[in-house]
């Protein structure tokens, strides 16, 4: 399908570099789509898949790479900054309100996994927005790091932030973590055995991926908590997709946050882990519900 390379300033001016697909078959300005990938996800990694797939139902998309990664500009590279990820989306919707293709009074957000969780956020702060997708979400920082790091490292991973924090003050390089690890207890982003071999499989798809993100990335994700914001997205559609095996986005976390959110909204469960959202049946199923979401309550 044919797409348009394009770029636009994020928060404070940084670029942002990603795609435009145009509606198929579009007779008169249509609505958008703003998507974002995962923590340490880049667009390459099956955002152009959901993007092709929502673009033949005549919907516009506007994918990009989260500053810091990919090919977007920012530093220092490899740091995910959720508060700063979330306004730059901010700043892709009025991008795409700027474009004649697009209907400015029909917007959607869809995110997965950490962007599950800013678009929870954005959808409650942004009413441009009239509808959302959170797709395997994270929605509690506090809550996975428990899940992410053994209790008896807890300590030790405190005190390498610590030196990270005062090495950065002092003039010093940013500290490194994996983002995936194939032995689960070593320290990482994402310690899982399904995290790393997801990851791994998927390289020559997106050679521009790094497995790295600064340790700063871990301590900024342990102070952010999208969910706390659920019950403010009303009246805008909500549609929350969860995977029923999740271990990296946990499954109960994200139905507790549902829980607290204001109809209108709707929860569909896939079969698998976090990562058969992205691909295969998983892929079809999580498209098919957002699809028919954005269509539901973008083209009436």
């Amino acid at each position: 399908m044919t797409r348009e390379d394009i770029e636009f300033q994020g928060e404070g001016g940084v670029t942002l570099r990603g795609w435009f697909y145009p509606a198929q078959n579009a007779a008169a300005p249509a609505p958008a789509i703003v998507m974002t990938h995962g923590l340490s996800g880049v667009k390459e990694m099956y955002l152009d898949d959901f993007a092709d797939y929502f673009a033949e139902a005549g919907l516009n998309v506007v994918v990009y790479d989260h500053r810091n990664f990919g090919d977007s500009d920012g530093l220092p590279r490899q740091e995910s900054d959720p508060v700063l990820q979330h306004r730059d989306i901010r700043n892709a919707i009025t991008y795409a309100i700027t474009r004649p293709e697009v209907d400015a009074t029909k917007i959607g957000v869809w995110g997965t996994s950490y962007s599950g969780g800013h678009v929870l956020v954005v959808a409650a702060s942004d009413r441009r927005v009239k509808a959302v997708v959170s797709q395997v979400p994270g929605v509690s920082g506090s809550r996975m790091l428990s899940r992410a790091v053994r209790p008896d490292f807890v300590s030790h991973a405190r005190a390498q932030l610590d030196g990270d924090r005062l090495n950065r003050f002092m003039g010093g390089e940013p500290a490194m973590i994996p983002a995936v690890t194939p032995d689960p207890m070593n320290q990482a982003m994402m310690p899982s055995a399904d995290a790393y071999e997801w990851f791994s499989k998927i390289t020559d798809r997106a050679p521009n991926w790094k497995n790295e993100v600064t340790a700063r990335t871990l301590e900024m994700a342990t102070e952010y908590e999208p969910g706390s914001y659920i019950s403010r997205i009303a009246p805008t559609p909500l549609l929350m997709i969860v995977a029923a095996e999740d271990v990296v986005a946990p499954f109960q976390l994200a139905l507790d946050a549902y829980e607290e959110a204001r109809e209108p909204k709707e929860i569909r469960v896939i079969a698998g882990g976090h990562f058969d959202a992205y691909d295969g049946p998983g892929f079809y199923e999580c498209a098919s519900a957002a699809r028919e979401h954005f269509l539901k309550h973008l083209r009436a």
